[in-house]
């Protein structure tokens, strides 16, 4: 849980047990919406929306939108709470709440030293969660519990009661017990290292299991980019992540991340911070498969908590809402849980359009007073966040595929997915907080029809979200500080077939330099020919090539580089079917080459890392003067002014280095090796450079950290 204006972050609640015990509920506003223009500024230039239909980012599951509720919260389970989340389409809801859940006793519904409001016991939770149609994910008690305690609440869960609870948590933010220096997390153990924690949820799951093999145990990581990752503590030979996964991958279904922007950081910064999601999912992806073993690609990704940290109960939290989600569920999360439902007030400040903001994280007003008579709205008004999770369901619902889109302004972003009606919805995000913007909308492998599309826009501080039949498929106006969702229908001759389900997730092997083999589930529903493969390339598709059968080996790719590929089914029309799941690899650098390159990361502290770059020269001819080239994988890392034994010079996220005049020669045969190294800085990922090339060719390369 994530309290930035409290001490520590402990989940502690925000009002006394006087306050808690006399809440009521309020009625949902739903009446008009805040003045905003819905004409373009002429100084502002066009925006470019590309959709590319074909190239999916995966199958929207039902447990994608999610929500956090906590035991302080009085409100939890009253008839309000339930009709306005399922009103929302809110489908995973998280308890009993951040840090409360390595302090609480579900048994008795109390957590030591805390706040527990009445009617908020776990019996009651779940009548909200079945009420409202949703799925819970529940804290298993690491801190202060046991596995048999663990395992006991399943028993009663899913045996005793019935209610097939199926995500079970250990622990929240462990890595916050204090073993690297920040002590808000709750844990009793002597020993508070990664390690320990591996072990103990090997334990967990294995009792937890024995009571229902069906359950899914989820372990604690942390985002690469964020705090600890990267920090390897006095005695330990890994961080928390390498230390867990390498011990527990086998043992668990799924990890945990969560996601808040830095502190102090002004809207229209927060509003750009989901840029950083997608490279630190792929990343996060990449630990998994490299030290959890044969069962990293089975290993599902959770974020369970993330909020804006800033503005969070005013338009641009709203905004920072509908990025986030999408943008985690894109990158590969199967559930995006909104940190909360009720929160409080704290700190006052006033966001960009002037509304007032109160430092409260939930989604509805706790209706509170500071001491200096600033008040909240009437309690359970809805602010805008909420409204930003009702739009989420507009675009995408279970079972609709993902599509890759793209804008070329970055105050406006954009989101598309194919529904299973056949229709195309696109969600544009404009974090502009005085200026719309007219949006031209541009399609690939797919192909609107010629009426006015149907569009659901949520405003600058509204309090309802309207609809309307608006605008052309090609163009769109989007208000400032606005969500606007635009639902497509295909026109006539859209050349996607209506009956062919989607090939299934492909699974790669044979990696090698050149090729890689794929394979997949055959699609079903129509009579397919055959089956294309394309590359991802942006928001352009490269066609690989064709197979009849269910695999295909693309060849004559380039070593060292990461690709992402889709299937489609073309029946006798030719007309394809919606695009599989995404398949990612990264091709390998030739074991043959006449060079070597050695990449290790040997420290890190979460805004920075160390990088060690061994050559040598493994050819039969000597060299004498070099040049080793490489590229970063992402644009949140870079070359400090700090580097050693060799002249660094950095353009983009393309890096060239040549030798100082001691280092210049490689004697053949491995005869020596040319150490060099920089301090990198880093705003979120800090990928490994898939490949180096030294005097332009390809280096067999290794790493390791």
């Amino acid at each position: 849980m994530h309290l930035p204006f409290l001490s520590a972050r402990r989940a502690r609640p925000w009002w006394p047990a006087a306050v808690v015990a006399t809440l009521t509920g309020a009625a949902l506003t739903l009446g008009g919406t805040a003045g905003v223009s819905s004409t373009a500024n002429a100084a502002t230039p066009p925006v470019n929306v590309t959709v590319n239909a074909g190239e999916g980012l995966g199958t929207l599951p039902s447990t994608a939108y999610g929500l956090n509720q906590a035991v302080w919260d009085g409100q939890m389970n009253t008839p309000f709470s339930v009709s306005t989340l399922k009103q929302a389409g809110v489908q995973m809801m998280r308890f009993p709440g951040g840090s409360y859940g390595d302090g609480y006793n579900w048994r008795n519904n109390t957590e030591a030293g805390g706040f527990v409001a009445p009617g908020t016991d776990f019996d009651s939770f779940m009548g909200t969660v079945k009420s409202v149609g949703a799925q819970a994910v529940l804290i298993a008690n690491y801190g202060s519990s046991t596995p048999q305690d663990a395992a006991d609440w399943v028993q009663y869960a899913n045996v005793t009661k019935g209610y097939h609870d199926q995500y079970w948590e250990i622990g929240n933010e462990l890595y916050g017990n204090g073993y690297y220096g920040a002590d808000w997390e709750t844990d009793n153990h002597a020993s508070k290292s990664p390690a320990t924690y591996a072990q103990n949820v090997i334990a967990y799951a294995s009792a937890m299991k024995a009571v229902d093999p069906t359950i899914k145990v989820g372990a604690v990581l942390t985002l690469p980019g964020n705090w600890p990752d990267s920090v390897v503590a006095s005695g330990d030979s890994q961080d928390w992540n390498q230390a867990v996964l390498s011990a527990a991958g086998s043992a668990i279904d799924f990890v945990i991340v969560h996601y808040y922007p830095s502190g102090g950081q002004s809207a229209a910064s927060v509003l750009q911070t989901p840029e950083q999601l997608p490279g630190e999912f792929a990343q996060l992806r990449q630990e998994i498969n490299q030290y959890a073993g044969a069962n990293g690609p089975n290993i599902g990704i959770a974020m369970t908590e993330t909020d804006s940290n800033n503005f969070m109960d005013t338009q641009p939290g709203a905004l920072y809402a509908a990025d986030t989600y999408f943008t985690a569920l894109e990158g590969g999360a199967f559930t995006m849980d909104w940190w909360d439902t009720r929160n409080g007030l704290t700190s006052v400040t006033t966001a960009p359009d002037g509304a007032t903001d109160f430092g409260d994280e939930g989604i509805f007003s706790s209706g509170q007073c500071n001491s200096s008579n600033v008040c909240e709205p009437a309690m359970n008004t809805p602010f805008p966040s909420y409204y930003a999770i009702s739009m989420l369901s507009k675009v995408a619902l279970p079972g609709d595929t993902l599509v890759r889109s793209a804008s070329d302004n970055p105050l406006l972003s954009a989101h598309a997915a194919r529904n299973a009606n056949g229709d195309l919805s696109v969600e544009l995000i404009n974090k502009d907080p005085s200026n719309a913007y007219t949006v031209n909308l541009h399609y690939a492998g797919w192909q609107p029809s010629t009426a006015a599309p149907t569009v659901y826009t949520y405003g600058d501080e509204a309090t309802s979200i309207t609809q309307a039949q608006q605008g052309s498929a090609g163009t769109q106006v989007i208000p400032p500080y606005s969500i606007v969702t635009v639902k497509l229908a295909p026109s006539p001759t859209n050349p996607v077939s209506p009956t062919l389900s989607a090939p299934g997730q492909p699974t790669v092997s044979g990696v090698s330099a050149h090729s890689a083999t794929l394979s997949w589930p055959a699609s079903t529903g129509g009579n397919v020919t055959r089956y294309e493969v394309y590359q991802q390339n942006g928001t352009n598709s490269v066609l690989l090539g064709e197979s009849t059968a269910t695999s295909f080996t693309a060849q004559n790719l380039v070593p060292g580089t990461s690709y992402t590929l889709n299937v489609q089914a073309t029946d006798q029309r030719g007309f394809l079917s919606s695009p599989s799941a995404p398949a990612t690899f990264i091709t390998t650098t030739p074991a043959n080459s006449t060079c070597a390159v050695s990449y290790v990361i040997s420290d890190g502290w979460g805004s920075g890392f160390v990088a060690n770059v061994n050559i040598t020269n493994t050819g039969p001819a000597p060299i004498t003067g070099w040049t080793l080239h490489f590229t970063f994988p992402s644009d949140t890392v870079s070359v400090s002014s700090s580097n050693w034994n060799a002249n660094w010079t950095e353009t983009g996220r393309d890096v060239n280095v040549t030798p100082l005049d001691w280092d210049a020669f490689l004697a053949p045969n491995s005869g020596n090796t040319v150490s060099i190294g920089f301090v990198g800085n880093q705003n979120g990922a800090y990928p490994s450079p898939a490949s180096f090339t030294l005097n332009g060719t390809v280096c067999n390369t290794t790493y390791s950290s």
